[in-house]
Formats: structure tokens, sequence, C-alpha cells
């Protein structure tokens, strides 16, 4: 426990960060969701204190997730109840729970590095376009829903054309007050070396008394109850546990329930992947996460909150990118924000509900600026069109469809860049350079794979006659079996009808090529 106690200070604000950040987005999605309130913030709970604890990652924070939204709305409609759909939830963790004692997050580690940044800038830029209504005062769509089609009807661009003509002035002063406060904290040297209090608690805390002092003057200013945080409060303890669910047990002989289950298992594992590859991306100290570890630690989670009422959770890249963003040293940091989450529930709802949703907008206005800043882009650039292209096809197709399907996209087109790399030969014989009388060298790449065959052939077939050529294998440590053979076919049929003097060095050891013609030097 030394370790993760070692920061307390950086990590207790990053977990303040992150709890502003996180209560609102555990109550939206389970709005989306269709489930109780509640339910979102016993998954914040759990997947800070429970999951932050289990996990290795220093960075990611866990809670209910978007990507989730829609199974989780049509798994509670087609159940016919919040408590089998609580089985299914069940399912879903002990699934996880094998999965990562299979080891099947190893899969984490074929993540291109360009998708992954392009889904870091994607996410950038939703939290961007999303928050823009909420920073106005027009919050027809619930916080959370990171998807271009809403459930309101409206998509993401659309959805800002509406708020532009409803917006509310009042949020929209709160939202520039939170954001200059914020900017001063980034920008400031003073305010910088201000380590105890984060500038995200003192920019709510002025949206607060903002909202308040319209509230003294009985301005038409007042940001009303709908455009503020709206925490359940319970009247006493025995409607706080009232608020607590139980799964339905009979259930489970639902084969409905276990599709359900198995559906949110694959899809809250690969989503935890795809973060924790994430947040290791974007970790200054490029810590690695074990990825099974993870998936042991999202399925103990998913466990326990299918138990008492909660809703399914994932590693999430939008409370990552705020942890990571506040300072965050370990994973401290995700265990405070959920145990700030617990008590304010307990002890300070009130409180919480005067929060205006625009100031909560001005801090993840803040967030997307630095996942998707001009520099992001910039850096990617220099790195060639190889890289460049699955990056920005990523960030397109994520920012118009919804992560998984956006990452999948991403991966097909990377995939492609990867093979027609491959494809390329490590020598490229140009007959227009080539002096007669000059030694040909081809030198075999550190890999050499069957999809390498056609440039190789290609390659050998354009050699010219009388000529001399070196074939060096010395650097390879795999060489395809095709690969050899189709030097053998040259060694025994081409090379001598074309007078070609052929050397072969660092092959015999590899392979052993038998009835090679006594014109060819095999080292």
């Amino acid at each position: 426990m030394k370790n993760i106690t070692a920061n307390l200070k950086s990590d207790f604000q990053s977990g303040l960060v992150v709890f502003l950040v996180a209560l609102p987005l555990c109550l939206g999605i389970a709005l989306a969701s269709g489930a109780p309130l509640f339910a979102g913030i016993l998954s914040g709970i759990i997947g800070g204190i429970v999951v932050g604890f289990i996990s290795n990652s220093q960075l990611s924070v866990t809670g209910p997730a978007a990507g989730l939204t829609a199974i989780i709305l049509t798994a509670i409609t087609s159940l016919n109840s919040y408590e089998s759909f609580l089985v299914a939830v069940i399912i879903a963790g002990a699934i996880q729970i094998i999965l990562g004692a299979l080891k099947a997050g190893t899969i984490a580690n074929y993540i291109p590095s360009n998708v992954i940044e392009g889904m870091l800038t994607a996410i950038g830029i939703i939290i961007i376009l999303k928050q823009i209504p909420h920073a106005v005062g027009y919050d027809k769509d619930n916080e959370g829903d990171f998807f271009f089609l809403e459930s309101t009807g409206n998509n993401t661009l659309s959805a800002i054309y509406d708020a532009i003509n409803y917006s509310h002035p009042g949020s929209f002063i709160i939202c520039i007050v939170s954001l200059v406060i914020l900017i001063a904290f980034n920008k400031i040297n003073f305010l910088k070396n201000i380590k105890l209090i984060p500038g995200a608690l003192i920019a709510v805390v002025a949206g607060i008394l903002v909202n308040e002092i319209f509230k003294l003057q009985a301005s038409p200013f007042v940001v009303a109850n709908e455009h503020l945080v709206k925490l359940p409060v319970p009247k006493n303890a025995e409607e706080f546990f009232s608020f607590f669910s139980f799964p339905n047990f009979n259930a489970i002989s639902n084969y409905e329930v276990w599709i359900v289950g198995l559906t949110i298992a694959i899809v809250a594992s690969i989503e935890t992947l795809l973060c924790i590859e994430a947040a290791d991306k974007i970790d200054p100290e490029k810590r690695a996460t074990n990825p099974n570890r993870e998936l042991l630690a999202q399925g103990t989670g998913n466990l326990l909150s299918g138990l008492i009422g909660g809703l399914p959770m994932t590693s999430v890249i939008v409370r990552t990118s705020a942890n990571a963003n506040a300072g965050a040293k370990s994973k401290m940091s995700t265990i405070i924000h959920g145990l700030l989450i617990l008590v304010s529930v307990i002890t300070i709802p009130f409180i919480i509900n005067k929060t205006p949703l625009a100031s909560l907008a001005a801090i993840l206005l803040m967030i997307g600026f630095k996942l998707a800043g001009p520099a992001i882009f910039k850096k990617i650039w220099s790195q060639g069109l190889i890289q460049f292209i699955p990056f920005i096809v990523t960030v397109i197709a994520i920012v118009f469809t919804d992560l998984l399907k956006g990452v999948g996209i991403g991966m097909v087109v990377s995939i492609f860049y990867i093979l027609k790399s491959n494809l390329r030969f490590a020598y490229s014989f140009d007959k227009k350079n080539y002096n007669e009388g000059e030694v040909i060298k081809i030198q075999l790449a550190h890999e050499v794979s069957f999809l390498n065959k056609a440039a190789i052939k290609e390659t050998l077939h354009q050699l010219p006659h009388n000529s001399v050529v070196k074939i060096d294998a010395s650097e390879s440590f795999y060489i395809d079996y095709d690969i050899v053979e189709l030097i053998h076919d040259f060694e025994k049929t081409i090379a001598p009808q074309k007078n070609i003097k052929l050397e072969v060095i660092g092959l015999k050891s590899k392979y052993s090529l038998n009835k090679v013609p006594s014109h060819v030097t095999i080292n």
C-alpha cells in the first residue's frame, strides 16, 4: 500500500477532479440506459474503489460506460425487469474473470499505436462537441451519451445548432467564468503552484456561487434545476438502502440472460483493453498495465455491481483522460474518486445538486482540447502518411459512429497499411539505374513471410542477364518456406538461363537446399 500512498497530495487533487467529471456521467449513463439513477452511482463507486484497488493500471478509471447504454436499455426491456438484468451483469463479471485467467487480455498488444492515438483524439473531439450544448444550457441529451446519433433524434451536429438557438444566458456566463478560472490555473504560475486545491474545484464552486447570486437577485439568468446535477437525495437511512436492487436468480435459467451476459462481457472487455492501452499511452511515466489482471479486476467489479444493483462497467477513456490531465501519479487517485462519490451521496447530495452542468462542461471542454489539440495532428502528420491515414480515419469513424465501430474501421485501415508495408520487399531492382558489372545485393528483411513473395518474385525476374547477384539472409530470423522455395527455384532455373552468378548468404543454416547448381554459391 506504500507505493499508492506515496503521492497522496497529487492523487487526491486528481481524484477530486475525476469525481467532479464522473458524477454527472454516472447519472447520465444510468438515465440513458433506462436504469435507476442510483445504479450509475453504485457502478462509479465500485469501479473506483474495488476495481481501482485490484487493477495494476495506475491511471485508468472504471465506471459505467456510454458504449454499453444501448445494450443495457435493450436488455432491461427484453428481460422485463432490472432484477433479471442484474443476473446477466453477474454472468458478465464471471466471464471476464475467466478471460483474465485464460490470459485473453494479451490481444490488447496487437492494437496499432496510430489507432490508439486516433481513439484518444476522437474522444477529445466528441467531448468538445457534446459539451457545447451543456455549456450553453441546452441539456436535451444526457451526459455520457457519446454516440453521433442521439436518443433525442438529433445527432451531435444538429444538437449544437439547436443549442445555439435555445441557449440559456446564465449557463453560458457560468461556463465562461469556469473556463477563465481553469485557463488561469493552467497558465498563471502563481495559481499553477497551488497544489492543494485544483482549479476544477474552484471552477465548480464559482459556478455554484454565480448561480446563487442570480437567485438572490431574482435574475432571469438563474440556471433552473433541469440544468443542474441531479443526484438522488434520500430522506433517511431506510430510503437510502431502498435505492439498492438485488438480482432475481430465478432468471438464470433464461437463455436470453446468458446471451446478454456474454454480450456485456465481450463489449466491456474490448472497451477496457482499448482504454488501458490509451491510459498507458498518455502515462508520463510509461508504465505498462497487465491486461489479464485488468480483466480480472473488471470482472470482480461487474460481479459485485450485479449483486447490489449497479450497472456494468468498463475502464472509461473520458475519466481516465481527466485523471491523467489532472496529474494523477498512481491508482490511489481512482480509489479516492470512488470514495468521494460514496461520501457525497451519503452526506452532501443537496450541495452537489447545486452544481451547474455548465461548470462541469467547462472542465470537460478543457480535457477535450488537451486530447485533440492541433499539436496532436501535427505530430502524427510528421510521422508520414502510413501513420497519419489510419489515425485520421479512426478519428472520423469514431466521431461519426461510436467507439467500437470507429476503432474497428481504424484497425482495418491500419492492417491494410501494415500489409502494404510488408508486401514491399527490402530491395527493389531498378534496371534504369543498373550499370553492367555491378554486384546487385538483395538484403532480406528480419521477417520474410509469404506476403513478400510477389515482390521478391518480381525483383528476381527483373534481374539482368550476365549479372552478379548476392542474396543476403544473414540478418533474417524468420523466412517463410515459400520464400526459400522461390529462391531455390530461381537458382535452379532462371539464374542458369540468364547466366546470373548467384551467391546466397545465411540461408544454409536455416534450411537445407539440396541439388544446388554448380554456378551457385551458398554460405
